[in-house]
């Protein structure tokens, strides 16, 4: 949001300084790249799937800009992780959630019971699953 009383060039500044801290912010919290967001889903496994060692040793994890309908996906058979990079946007504990789901597929590829039991783990899951369902609501997807 910004003021009406900027003028064009109080306002292109404004957007360019927020831009930045973004950037800035995403840098960070290892949104920037591929290798941090790998990173962040290893310490995640390990922290929440301890005893499901395949879960922390993901072949890959990127970011895509394909997925305009789905937060993340994971094909188990070779443990490739890919996020929407829509999810950038959103609160980390979000981020979290959807690599711990995507994770939880290296293990249970189905969403059965000990699939969501999995998840479960993750003390915001159900919370973020509400926020996710929430913005896909507002796009009408």
């Amino acid at each position: 949001m910004i003021p009406d009383a900027f003028s064009e060039s109080e306002e292109r500044e404004w957007i360019d300084h927020m831009l930045e801290r973004l950037r800035r912010r995403q840098a960070r919290d290892g949104r920037a790249s591929d290798s941090a967001l790998r990173a962040r889903a290893v310490r995640l496994a390990r922290r929440y799937y301890p005893d499901h060692p395949d879960c922390a040793a993901p072949a890959s994890v990127k970011w895509v800009d394909n997925q305009q309908r789905r937060w993340g996906s994971c094909t188990p058979d070779d443990g490739t992780i890919r996020l929407s990079r829509r999810l950038t946007m959103m609160p980390s504990w979000v981020i979290d959630y959807v690599l711990l789901h995507e994770l939880a597929h290296l293990v249970h590829p189905d969403h059965s019971r000990p699939f969501w039991e999995l998840v479960g783990r993750y003390a915001k899951a159900e919370r973020a699953r509400g926020y996710l369902e929430g913005i896909a609501d507002a796009e009408g997807a």
